[in-house]
C-alpha cells in the first residue's frame, strides 16, 4: 500500500513497553462467583506484589514540546505550560513532530483538537491554527503523573488515566484538573482506560482490579465499587484489567493478563484465548526476545514450559493487549504474541501470520467509520474490510508507506476523515 497521494504528520517518540503475565492456553472457564455487589478497595490498601512503584513523576521525557520538522518549536508562557505552533507544511508528504523520550499509548479526537496521550504528559494539537499546549508535571498543570496510559472524555471533560497518579479530569473552560486516587475508591494508580457506559455507570479498568461507579456520581464515595478476582471468585480472571469495552446488548468486556472476561446480568465469564505456541513457533520474532530483557517475561517462558526456545518471552497468548466490540457483537482481542482472537457470540477464532497478519503482536484494534478495520501489530498496520479474515493476506501499511515505525500502539479518526496513528517513535497523521 503506497502513500505517494497523502500527506502525513508524525509526532516522533520513544515507545517503552511493558507486558507481563502467564496464562493456560485455549480453555473456557466458567465462573463459579454468585452475582452481587463487590466490595470496594479501602483507602491505605497496599499495592500487589511485583506492582510497579507509584510515584509521582511518571516516565518523564527529555523534551515534551513537539517540534515541527527539524525548526524548533516556538515557547510560549512557561506557566501556562509548554506551549507554540507546529505547523504543518502542505507540500511536503512527511513533517515529524518530535516530542522527544515519549510513547503515544492513545489519541482522542474531539473536532478539531487532537490530545495524544504520551510518557511526558499529554499534548493538545489544534489542528486549525496548529497551536499546542503540554500537560505535565512541571508545569503546574494540576496532574499528578507524566506517564498517560489513556485519554478520552467523561461527559464535558477531558479524561486521562495515568501510571501512578490515578485518573484526572481537566475541565477546559477553567483550565483545572480534578483527581481521583485510591483514597476516592479507585482500584489503584495504575489506570489504563475509562469510560461512561449506556445505563450511566463509569467504568475504570487498573492494575489491581475494575471499578464502577454506580449512576457516574464520582463525588459519592459509596457508589464506587471495586472488581478483583478475588471478591468475583475468579470470574474476571487477573487483576490486571488492560482495558474495558461495552457490549451491543451492555455486557461489559475486560481485557486482563488472563484472558478476555465478560459481566452480564450480574454473572462473570472469561475465557483462554489465543493461538497455540505450535502455530506461531517458526513466525518472524518481535525483535530481542523480551525474557532476555526481563525476568517477569523469563518466567512467564518457564511457567509455560517454553523458557530456552526462541521468542518465547514475546509470547503470552492469553495476555489482551487490545480489545474491541463491533456493532454487532463481535469480540476481537488482540494478544501478546498470540495474533488476533475473534468472538462471534459462539466460539474463538484465532488469526496469525499465517492467516495473513503481519505480526503476531496486537497492540491496537480501531474501526473506522467506513468499516475498515485497522490491526496494529508489532510489524506494521494490517487492513482489513469486513469482519472476518479470509486467509488473504492483508493490506499492509509500514515504515515504507509512511509510518514512523512498524509498531502501532493507538489510533483515532478525525470528522474530516483524517487518521491519527500513535507508533513506535511516533504519531503518523494520515490525511
Amino acid at each position: 500500500m503506497q502513500l505517494n497521494t497523502k500527506s502525513v504528520t508524525v509526532i516522533a517518540v520513544i515507545a517503552v513497553i511493558a507486558i507481563a503475565g502467564i496464562y493456560v492456553l485455549n480453555t473456557k472457564l466458567p465462573s463459579t462467583a454468585q452475582p452481587g455487589k463487590a466490595s470496594a478497595l479501602q483507602p491505605g490498601a497496599t499495592v500487589p506484589p511485583g506492582h510497579p512503584p507509584i510515584n509521582q513523576e511518571g516516565q518523564a521525557g527529555t523534551n515534551g514540546a513537539p517540534q515541527a520538522g527539524s525548526a524548533p518549536a516556538n515557547q510560549g508562557n512557561p506557566q501556562s505550560g509548554k506551549s507554540g505552533t507546529a505547523p504543518e507544511d502542505p507540500n511536503t508528504k512527511f513533517t515529524h513532530f518530535r516530542t522527544g523520550n515519549s510513547n503515544v499509548k492513545s489519541i482522542f479526537i474531539d473536532g478539531k483538537v487532537v490530545w495524544v496521550a504520551t510518557s511526558s504528559g499529554v499534548i493538545r494539537y489544534n489542528t486549525g491554527t496548529d497551536e499546542f499546549r503540554v500537560f505535565d508535571v512541571t508545569n503546574g498543570s494540576g496532574l499528578l503523573s507524566n506517564g498517560i496510559f489513556y485519554i478520552g472524555k467523561l461527559d464535558d471533560r477531558i479524561a486521562v488515566g495515568t501510571y501512578g497518579g490515578g485518573m484526572s479530569l481537566y475541565d477546559q473552560a477553567s483550565d483545572k484538573w480534578e483527581n481521583f486516587n485510591v483514597p476516592n475508591g479507585l482500584a489503584d494508580a495504575f489506570v489504563y482506560k475509562v469510560m461512561k457506559v449506556s445505563n450511566g455507570d463509569i467504568w475504570i479498568a487498573t492494575w489491581s482490579g475494575a471499578n464502577r461507579i454506580r449512576g457516574g456520581d464520582l463525588k459519592d464515595r459509596s457508589k464506587w465499587d471495586v472488581y478483583t478476582v478475588e471478591n468475583t471468585k475468579g470470574g474476571l480472571p487477573n487483576d490486571w484489567v488492560y482495558s474495558l469495552a461495552e457490549g451491543k446488548d451492555g455486557e461489559m468486556w475486560f481485557a486482563t493478563e488472563g484472558g478476555p472476561a465478560r459481566f452480564k446480568d450480574g454473572k462473570w465469564e472469561h475465557w483462554k484465548v489465543g493461538a497455540p505456541y505450535a502455530k506461531i513457533k517458526n513466525d518472524p520474532k518481535f525483535g530481542i526476545d523480551p525474557a532476555k530483557l526481563s525476568e517477569h517475561h523469563a518466567e512467564q517462558a518457564r511457567q509455560m514450559g517454553l523458557q530456552g526456545m526462541s521468542g518465547a518471552g514475546a509470547y503470552n497468548p492469553n495476555y489482551i493487549v487490545s480489545l474491541l466490540v463491533d456493532p454487532d457483537g463481535t469480540v476481537w482481542c488482540g494478544t501478546w504474541g498470540g495474533g488476533l482472537a475473534r468472538f462471534d457470540g459462539k466460539k474463538w477464532s484465532n488469526y496469525t501470520m499465517s492467516d495473513g497478519l503481519p505480526g503476531n503482536l496486537i497492540f491496537m484494534l480501531h474501526r473506522d467509520p467506513s468499516g475498515q478495520l485497522w490491526i496494529g501489530t508489532n510489524n506494521g498496520i494490517g487492513l482489513m474490510d469486513g469482519n472476518k479474515i479470509t486467509g488473504k493476506k492483508l493490506k499492509v501499511m509500514t515504515t515504507d508507506d509512511g509510518l514512523f515505525a512498524n509498531i502501532a500502539f493507538s489510533m483515532a479518526t478525525a470528522p474530516d476523515g483524517g487518521k491519527w496513528i500513535g507508533s513506535f517513535g511516533g504519531v503518523t497523521h494520515l490525511k
